[in-house]
């Protein structure tokens, strides 16, 4: 009993102590909350917003300390450290209502800088109190200003989206209509699109002009509903909607850099304020990439249907996930962010959602045109690192998706136009190659007139940097023919993610075009650089494409290389160009005969002119006549020079000058062979390979030296074999 009496004890007494700490814990806590309380009572921006809040209508503005007093308290942290999501509440509720009139009401939309967030109920209220037709038309364009700016910090968006309608009544407004159609733009879904708000863009249409800003949003409602928009869009068109400089842009930035919102938010409208009285210097916000954050908040949004489920890319992380949910993925808030995420590459690239596609393109023409085209300091700034990154981004997504951005295309035919040539020289021409084929009538005035100033003005290796961009370029367009030409050669569709169509004869004209504009660039070229060997390698590497154009690529055209470039490549001091003529010319005339013989079986064989055929026949007497027969410079070749004028060179054995003995890039071979040959020979006599036994031997020795070119050529061109059985060669006709 005793042990239990003390037990009890114990145990009471324990729950004693528990309750005292209980007590003295709750107290601690009251007393910090009243501090808190006490301390938030005391905040002059606390007092400033209640005061916001409570202010009655019809309090006059004129003389009043108060408001001046809270209104600068406001304004000191808005821009400072932003202003959190229940200022921003009360502050906007203020300024829209126009309790005290509308002259503070500018001033405080001014200073609504948010610190992380927008509500989205404060916004859509502030969208009801347009209606009311008490503000000024200035102060409702400042407002939906500020919409634009802060629309991706805004948490939820499906309000908004819901008075949609009631939003696109404010298009019949002049002043209004640029901003609404931006704002419509960005609220637009397929299930916006109806056949009466068509018409009514229609009508302003007629009324206003073509304006870019209409056009846009027509181009938009195509997409979503094709059957019901008829109109034709054009598929160049300039960015329709204006960066206006605003005044929140540059306190915005400097509050999420001071916050360290800047990754988070990523708001892509940010800019440093236009100084009229500088140049227009850029700080490139434009140019760093958004990070991949979803355009639906969960935490606001917690309950979803099942219906309606979304899932946004950042929380794929596989390309199984991916195929999982294909068909429920939420766009992100930044389109800028897609570039830097490989699953949504493979997104835009499966789906082909044109809307995506159509905002992506949109935010590059901004950026684009901001930070590359409207510089004042004449692009100084864009050497830095963030521009540099930006095009070497841009570039790794275009080489993914084999294919480049219709933004970026439409940058570049303006660029060239300003470019001087160095800046960011191997990212511009990346981006050239990717262009996709230019009709005919317009290639020459958007590519061949800026390129060729550039061209003919610069360095050997901007010379050869351009050419291996037009190869490329040739590549991609020969890719694109044989990958998306449809089986009955009528017409091609020239890229997958847009509508452009091309008949086959206007395909052809155009890599005509660009064929022929290469052999004019190269053979001026390589005249201004004394037949230099590097720049006379890119050429011929645009050949060696150009030569298969029928047989790999099933494009029914074969152009023939220029005198320009034949001739400086014949007569190369280095072997290597010689072999790679030689190769080029064999595939030349393995496609001739290609498409001769189809021409006897088929009738579908295209027309091959009759200039074609006598250019190549003379090049291939030249080469043979040159580096077999030995009878250069003979009476009918393309290459002439008098008598007189030869015999006063003094060059003995001149018609011989540039066999494969004597040839400049040969020569040392054939010295090597001799001594080879007759080791115990005091003097060198080059003639005496040309014997029977001798030259086969030679040949066989340039052959096993990697000259296959040449090889290739004199066995489809001359009626001359090799026997390797016994290492001898014999000559049937030379």
């Amino acid at each position: 009993m005793a042990a239990t009496q003390n037990l009890s004890d114990s145990d009471r007494s324990s729950a004693s102590d528990q309750s005292v700490s209980s007590r003295s814990g709750n107290r601690s806590l009251r007393v910090a909350e009243k501090e808190r309380r006490k301390n938030e009572a005391e905040d002059p921006f606390v007092l400033a917003l209640k005061y916001f809040s409570d202010v009655e209508a019809g309090t006059p503005v004129h003389g009043n300390d108060e408001l001046e007093r809270n209104l600068v308290h406001v304004e000191k942290v808005a821009y400072i450290q932003g202003l959190p999501p229940e200022a921003v509440s009360v502050m906007l509720e203020f300024a829209m209502s126009l309790r005290m009139g509308t002259a503070p009401c500018v001033r405080v939309l001014k200073c609504l800088i948010p610190a992380s967030v927008v509500p989205q109920e404060a916004v859509v209220r502030a969208v009801v109190w347009l209606s009311v037709g008490k503000m000024p038309v200035s102060t409702q364009v400042l407002f939906i200003k500020w919409v634009l700016t802060v629309f991706d910090m805004i948490d939820v968006k499906d309000q908004l989206r819901a008075i949609y309608g009631f939003i696109f009544n404010f298009v019949t407004d002049e002043n209004l209509c640029p901003f609404v159609c931006h704002l419509l733009y960005l609220l637009t879904r397929k299930e916006s699109v109806r056949v009466f708000r068509i018409r009514k863009l229609l009508e302003l249409q007629s009324k206003l002009g073509r304006q870019p800003f209409l056009l846009h949003l027509l181009s938009l409602y195509k997409v979503f509903c094709p059957e019901l928009v008829t109109i034709s869009i054009p598929s160049r068109m300039k960015s329709g909607f204006r960066n206006h400089i605003s005044p929140w842009k540059s306190a915005l930035s400097a509050v999420q850099k001071r916050n360290g919102l800047q990754g988070a938010s990523s708001i892509s409208l940010v800019l440093t304020n236009k100084d009229k009285t500088k140049p227009r210097k850029r700080k490139h916000c434009h140019l760093e990439f958004p990070a991949l954050i979803p355009a639906v908040n969960k935490e606001a949004q917690p309950q979803q249907s099942s219906s309606r489920k979304v899932v946004p890319l950042v929380e794929l992380h596989s390309f199984a996930q991916l195929l999982e949910n294909m068909h429920h993925i939420e766009m992100p808030a930044q389109m800028g962010s897609l570039l830097g995420s490989s699953l949504a590459l493979q997104y835009l690239d499966c789906v082909q959602d044109e809307s995506a596609l159509l905002r992506l393109n949109f935010w590059l023409g901004y950026a684009f045109h901001e930070e590359f085209l409207f510089c004042g300091d004449g692009g100084a700034s864009q050497t830095s690192e963030e521009a540099l990154q930006f095009l070497n981004k841009l570039l790794s997504a275009q080489h993914f998706l084999q294919e480049g951005f219709s933004s970026s295309e439409a940058f570049l035919y303006k660029f060239l136009n300003v470019w001087d040539g160095s800046l960011l020289r191997p990212q511009i021409l990346g981006l050239l190659s990717n262009i996709p084929v230019v009709p005919s009538s317009q290639i020459r005035r958007l590519l061949f007139e800026p390129l060729m100033q550039l061209f003919f003005t610069s360095s050997l290796f901007f010379k050869c940097g351009l050419m291996e961009c037009l190869n490329n370029m040739l590549l991609k367009w020969l890719t694109w023919h044989s990958v998306f030409a449809l089986e009955d050669d009528l017409d091609i569709s020239l890229n997958s993610h847009t509508s452009i169509n091309m008949t086959l004869s206007g395909f052809k004209d155009s890599v005509m075009e660009l064929i022929h504009f290469v052999g004019r660039l190269a053979s001026v070229g390589l005249q201004l650089e004394g037949c230099h060997c590097l720049l006379l390698s890119f050429v011929l590497d645009f050949y060696e494409m150009v030569c298969d154009t029928f047989l790999k690529y099933g494009l029914p055209l074969i152009v023939m290389p220029p005198a320009g470039v034949f001739y400086p490549a014949l007569f190369a001091t280095d072997p290597v160009s010689v072999d790679r003529l030689a190769y080029i010319m064999h595939r030349y005339k393995v496609n001739l005969m290609s498409a001769k013989n189809q021409k006897k079986v088929t009738e579908q064989a295209f027309h091959i002119s009759r200039q074609t055929f006598c250019e190549f026949n003379r090049y291939i007497v030249v080469m043979v006549n040159c580096l077999w027969n030995s009878i250069m410079f003979h009476p009918g070749m393309g290459v002439q020079l008098g008598e007189e004028l030869l015999l006063k060179s003094n060059v003995p054995q001149y018609r011989s000058s540039f066999d494969l003995i004597h040839h400049p890039a040969f020569m040392s071979y054939a010295v090597n062979f001799h001594h080879k040959c007759w080791p115990g020979k005091k003097d060198t006599d080059l003639n005496s390979i040309k014997h029977s036994k001798p030259w086969s031997w030679y040949l066989e020795y340039l052959f096993t030296q990697g000259y296959d070119g040449l090889k290739h050529f004199f066995q489809s061109n001359i009626n001359w074999q090799l026997k390797a059985s016994d290492g001898q060669g014999d000559t049937q006709q030379r």
